[in-house]
């Protein structure tokens, strides 16, 4: 059974790791997807994943687009409603993390992760629910962490735009519950992505592993799950919520 036949999602910062995964899922249940990625470094990867889920007969299409600039949101939200008619979906992915201690973390690196991190979140969402209101049907979901759940040291910045999200999926859930729009978010523990590519061996990774009770990092494809539980209409009564997904690393 394909859970999101024919619907629309945006899914931002989709070129690798957990947001190639979602895009792949949602593809593979039934789900037209158009997808972003920010550096000219990721263009390849961004059109040998549209070119793969094109070739399941799904449409896709991957545009160039900054999530942490608000006009470049609102053309790519135009532009994908033009292109595919409506949104149904919106995977708020994009994030970029600048680990450093609070005395030697710049106002530069601050500013940064807020920006993609958490006002990324913000600029998507707001273009977004204007044609989800007009279905009175839509699904937003919104990537946190468990670090902002449970911070972390030397990530202040990046603990802080995650924990802000939270706030932010449970204001807009209660604003347009009402409107048939359905916000959560998820909570990631350690995924192997690139960017913990460098926690998969060692002590380091030993020592991250130890403290999860399941004893290893997720795949990307386990969070791809999750979002696609959420997306679909199995998780038709759940908005607000955030859901961890870290082998129990919070609890």
């Amino acid at each position: 059974m394909k859970l999101l036949e024919n619907k629309v999602a945006i899914i931002t910062g989709a070129a690798r790791g957990i947001g190639e995964a979602i895009a792949l899922k949602f593809a593979e249940h039934g789900a037209h997807i158009a997808f972003t990625y920010v550096s000219d470094g990721s263009a390849e990867k961004a059109k040998a994943l549209e070119e793969r889920i094109k070739a399941q007969g799904i449409k896709c299409k991957s545009y160039k687009s900054n999530a942490g600039d608000f006009s470049q949101c609102e053309a790519l939200v135009n532009d994908v409603v033009k292109e595919f008619g409506t949104v149904d979906i919106c995977v708020n992915n994009a994030g970029i993390s600048k680990d450093n201690l609070l005395l030697r973390l710049t106002p530069e690196q601050w500013e940064d992760v807020i920006k993609v991190n958490l006002n990324s979140v913000f600029y998507m969402t707001k273009q977004v629910i204007r044609p989800m209101m007009k279905t009175k049907n839509g699904v937003i979901i919104n990537m946190s962490s468990v670090i902002g759940e449970m911070g972390n040291a030397g990530q202040t910045s990046y603990a802080a735009s995650k924990a802000g999200i939270i706030g932010f999926t449970k204001s807009v859930a209660k604003e347009l519950g009402s409107r048939n729009v359905r916000c959560n978010a998820i909570a990631p523990g350690f995924v192997e992505t690139d960017m913990t590519s460098y926690l998969k061996e060692g002590e380091t990774a030993d020592k991250y592993k130890a403290g999860i009770p399941l004893g290893r990092f997720a795949s990307a494809e386990e969070i791809a799950n999750t979002a696609l539980f959420l997306s679909s209409d199995l998780a038709k009564y759940i908005t607000g919520q955030v859901i961890s997904v870290c082998g129990g690393l919070n609890m």
